[in-house]
């Protein structure tokens, strides 16, 4: 079973930035699919971004146009860029290692969790 470990996260100010990265235990070119999932206090945990082996993506409606993902191959590695923070973008943000199916929501989480990053951000 594939292992991630998240990091990256810290406490910004309305309209930073931050660089979460998610490393797994093998090549992240190999695993079907991988996704960046977010857990505010008292909410669900929300899918809010994620990406085939193939390199295509999807994002939430809350994050389109302000998160991008991206990897690095050669470190086993996936990166989400989170720009233009709001406060309500708070959360612990999980990696996870899944797969894809057909239609539009095409991300299916797997068994493999990090233990989390948390992400404040501050008005």
């Amino acid at each position: 079973q594939v292992q991630v470990v998240e990091s990256g996260g810290g406490l910004v100010q309305a309209g930073g930035s931050l660089r979460l990265s998610c490393v797994a235990s093998k090549s992240v070119f190999k695993i079907g699919a991988m996704g960046w999932y977010r857990q505010a206090p008292g909410k669900q945990r929300e899918l809010v971004a994620a990406m085939t082996s193939f390199g295509r993506t999807m994002y939430s409606d809350s994050v389109k146009d302000r998160f991008t993902l991206s990897r690095d191959n050669a470190n086993n590695t996936l990166y989400l860029e989170v720009n233009g923070l709001k406060p309500e973008d708070t959360a612990v943000y999980y990696c996870n290692a899944g797969w894809s199916r057909g239609g539009s929501n095409w991300y299916v989480p797997g068994n493999s969790w990090g233990q989390g990053t948390q992400v404040t951000v501050s008005s």
